[in-house]
């Protein structure tokens, strides 16, 4: 008798189910995940930790014991850029924030393809209803963080591009010579629009943002690069 898929009804494996983090096995495997193949490792004395306007702060991916000392500074929310995972970062990072009282938000982005519409929609629709003071973060808070950081003033503290923009700079480890410079891309391609005639970032992401031109435009702009070029 051949062996069916555990999912019979949608023909597919069925989903991986959570962590069981009270076993303590699996609780030590997910931390070791975390330390080395999450790169834990590389956070633990660089936290990319930065409050970019009043009551919102971002940072690299925090530990349980950054968590708690967030919520001690009064953080009321999570926000997530990674999003929702059945992996041991955002699985121990939901047990944090459950234990802390604080509310995780999630919101799924990519650092190294072009965002999406619909994504960027959810984002600002995020931003007007956060509860403040929030923390914000991705794996190494500087690429999906930078990007989100600089449409968070740009929209709801009313700051200039080409102060928002410094959000998604090398201070904070991003090189954008990498194929997430595709996150200044975006900025660019908005900064040029609004030169020809003026639009608010969210109404121009809302009404002609297009992701896949911007990927087209991208790969080409990166295709003309020397060497030398694009690493700041």
């Amino acid at each position: 008798m051949s062996r069916q898929p555990s999912d019979t009804s949608a023909g597919k494996p069925a989903k991986k189910p959570p962590l069981d983090l009270s076993d303590p096995v699996v609780r030590k495997q997910a931390l070791r995940h975390v330390r080395w193949r999450d790169h834990g490792i590389l956070r633990v004395y660089w936290h990319n930790f930065d409050e970019f306007a009043p009551g919102a702060f971002r940072s690299n991916q925090p530990t349980h014991d950054r968590f708690a000392q967030y919520a001690a500074l009064g953080i009321k929310t999570v926000l997530n850029l990674r999003g929702a995972q059945k992996q041991p970062p955002y699985q121990l990072e939901q047990e944090s924030c459950a234990a802390l009282g604080i509310k995780l938000v999630n919101c799924a982005m990519s650092a190294r393809q072009a965002p999406r519409q619909k994504v960027l929609i959810k984002l600002l629709g995020i931003f007007d209803d956060i509860d403040r003071p929030f923390l914000m973060h991705c794996k190494s808070g500087a690429d999906r963080t930078g990007l989100a950081a600089a449409l968070y003033l740009m929209v709801q503290e009313n700051v200039p591009f080409a102060v928002a923009r410094q959000q998604l700079g090398f201070r904070y480890i991003h090189i954008r010579r990498t194929a997430t410079g595709v996150l200044d891309h975006f900025l660019d391609v908005y900064a040029a629009r609004n030169a020809n005639a003026p639009i608010a970032i969210d109404d121009w992401i809302r009404n002609e943002y297009d992701a896949d031109a911007l990927t087209e435009s991208f790969a080409a702009k990166q295709a003309a690069l020397k060497p030398w070029q694009g690493w700041r």
